[in-house]
């Protein structure tokens, strides 16, 4: 299952996005996890961490998946 959430400007970074989900629980793991390559963005891994993510996009980590709107 899909969850959503809604971002309050036009992007978010991503390591802010992990942060804000709580799947991760500092700035340093989300980017210890971006540079692992476990994270995935629309369906391709991703491995830049300050990446702009905007309405949309669908973001995977950890068997979580979520939506931006």
């Amino acid at each position: 299952m899909t969850e959503t959430f809604a971002i309050k400007e036009e992007i978010i970074l991503l390591n802010q996005l992990l942060k804000a989900l709580a799947w991760c629980e500092s700035g340093a793991q989300a980017n210890a996890a971006i540079d692992a390559g476990l994270v995935k963005v629309n369906g391709k891994k991703e491995l830049r961490k300050r990446n702009k993510l905007s309405k949309d996009f669908i973001i995977e980590f950890d068997g979580k998946k979520v939506k931006l709107v």
